[in-house]
């Protein structure tokens, strides 16, 4: 008995306009120097290593998620450009002066014009204990709601931890109360539980519950370091 055709070799080739689609995240940074300024009692120098290490997390479980193929950085740190890059993101710099939705869309226009095929999508670079299963969740569950705009709400209800939506409807409105500023914008606010893409750390309760979920590799070997959680 002969062996079936491929689809190819039979003359049927997906169409790939009806394919789920693939993401690029596109990832703000502040250089770890100026970051995490609210994790009080935490000495200076290990503070910088905490927030390079949230970012490494991040960037690393954004790489391992199935329908995620590129993360472009913006930070204007060159020497952690070097790290991102080590660990497989590419890293552009910030010229936006800190509007930090600005540096978002002309992220998202930088990424288009390497990526033209991926969509884009933002998350936090302080998610230390995200899990590649949870964005992958979000990134399925879009779907449902036509392909965006959407977001996750943050651990707090208040804020945003993820934003997507296709390059000629991209809009976030980070900043104060962005739930709220999202949903006045139109943008659908998914559902899922989504543990770890809504735990951000901002200051020690916050990095408490990232360690009680469960932190990546990097931020772990800082808190062992410093005898935290």
């Amino acid at each position: 008995m002969s062996e079936p055709l491929s689809a190819a070799a039979s003359g049927t080739v997906p169409d790939p306009s009806t394919a789920p689609p693939s993401y690029v995240v596109v990832l703000p940074v502040k250089p770890p120097q100026r970051g995490k300024s609210r994790l009080v009692g935490v000495p200076d120098e290990a503070r910088v290593d905490l927030a390079a290490a949230f970012a490494l997390d991040t960037v690393t479980a954004c790489l391992a998620t199935p329908r995620v193929e590129a993360v472009l950085v913006a930070t204007d740190d060159a020497r952690f450009s070097s790290a991102l890059r080590a660990i497989g993101a590419p890293a552009i710099p910030d010229g936006t002066g800190g509007d930090l939705n600005g540096t978002l869309r002309e992220t998202a226009a930088e990424a288009r014009r390497r990526w033209p095929h991926l969509r884009p999508v933002t998350v936090c670079a302080d998610l230390p204990c995200l899990r590649p299963d949870d964005l992958e969740a979000a990134l399925l569950e879009v779907e449902e709601h036509g392909g965006g705009p959407a977001f996750v709400a943050d651990a707090a209800g208040f804020g945003t931890s993820c934003y997507l939506a296709p390059h000629e409807r991209f809009d976030p409105r980070f900043g104060g109360a962005s739930r709220q500023a999202h949903l006045d914008a139109g943008a659908v606010e998914l559902s899922g539980v989504l543990t770890t893409l809504r735990r951000d750390v901002d200051d020690l309760v916050d990095l408490r519950a990232a360690a009680e979920i469960g932190v990546g590799p990097h931020t772990r070997q800082v808190l062992d370091a410093l005898a935290l959680f």
